[in-house]
């Protein structure tokens, strides 16, 4: 008797997770790949956004530019803006991907964490007291069912984290590890912030050699803050996708060395692992332009320098391939 031929398999359909909703890859077009409407932390007083009216502007100049998405990294506790983000997209027509995921210490209230000092950083999560011993949860729940003071169905597509300047804290052990096992649960890609003291390797041979997680899965923020040629190639190498999120920025120190970075991906064959974002953080950093800057200013130098492709590429293709998910229900 002959065996039954086997069912085809399910094709894996991959979206975005945006605030409206899961969209096509094709759909996003140009996108902000590190952005943030709304921020705040305590260690830029004085300097929070927090304004859906000034956000508004900030989205109607982008999309006038050509802007079509934009994806705003403000994780957990640093004022997300959630009960704004679905209005302003509908409002506006950009795309807002929105974040779960937690910071560095520095960046919330006393409190807010327990010490970053604590013992057994390497527990697995779910054996950690509180908060942390729910954080992998909060992530997933942000995921999957909406994020707290945001309309039904307002869903983050990716989880943000951040790695330290110098030796990792016992906070960012155990945020990495609630990162690590929300994406596994979920399938969200993982964003880190890096800081120019910090270890790029060791965040890579943390998520990916102790939690599973693959390259592809992992975005890089702050690439422009090293000076290392070589370390640029080599993490993109590895698979993981690179943030050059702040280029667009006037007088910002990453500015000088942002088109030989690029360029010397460019000649090693990697750039499609680049991304583009203006990362703006700050009041003062949104008088410079915003993500509207991309368009106006780098976009124009990358295709006079190496031709309309490239622009293109790390704009539209690269962000499609970065933020499409083939999502999970835990």
């Amino acid at each position: 008797m002959t065996a039954a031929p086997a069912a085809p398999a399910t094709p894996t359909v991959r979206t975005v997770r945006t605030v409206l909703g899961d969209i096509d890859p094709a759909q996003l077009g140009v996108t902000d790949s590190h952005d943030h409407l709304f921020i705040r932390s305590p260690r830029f007083p004085g300097q929070e956004l927090d304004d859906p009216a000034a956000a508004e502007d900030v989205l109607r100049a982008y999309a006038t530019v050509g802007g079509r998405t934009l994806v705003q990294w403000t994780p957990w506790g640093m004022g997300r803006g959630a009960d704004a983000l679905a209005e302003l997209s509908r409002t506006t027509g950009v795309h807002i991907v929105a974040a779960t995921g937690a910071h560095q210490t520095a960046h919330y209230a006393p409190g807010r964490f327990p010490s970053p000092d604590l013992p057994t950083p390497d527990l697995p999560i779910s054996d950690l007291r509180a908060p942390y011993a729910d954080l992998a949860e909060r992530f997933v729940t942000e995921l999957t069912a909406g994020l707290p003071g945001a309309p039904e169905g307002v869903r983050p597509g990716l989880i943000k984290i951040a790695d330290d300047a110098g030796p990792l804290t016992a906070h960012t052990r155990r945020t990495m590890a609630a990162a690590a096992e929300a994406h596994h649960a979920t399938g969200a890609p993982i964003a880190v912030h890096l800081e120019p003291d910090g270890d790029p390797h060791g965040v890579l041979r943390r998520l990916h050699g102790r939690h599973g997680v693959r390259p592809d899965r992992i975005v890089l923020g702050h690439l422009t803050r090293f000076t290392d040629r070589s370390l640029h190639r080599s993490l993109a190498a590895e698979g993981v996708f690179l943030a050059l999120d702040s280029p667009s920025r006037i007088g910002h120190p990453a500015d000088l060395q942002a088109f030989d970075v690029i360029a010397g991906l460019v000649e090693a064959g990697l750039a499609d692992r680049l991304l583009l974002g203006a990362d703006t953080t700050t009041r003062t950093a949104r008088e410079l332009g915003g993500p509207a800057r991309l368009l106006t200013d780098l976009a124009p130098r990358l295709s006079r320098t190496f031709g309309p492709e490239l622009p293109d590429r790390l704009l539209r293709a690269n962000p499609a391939s970065a933020f499409a998910v083939d999502w999970r229900t835990p």
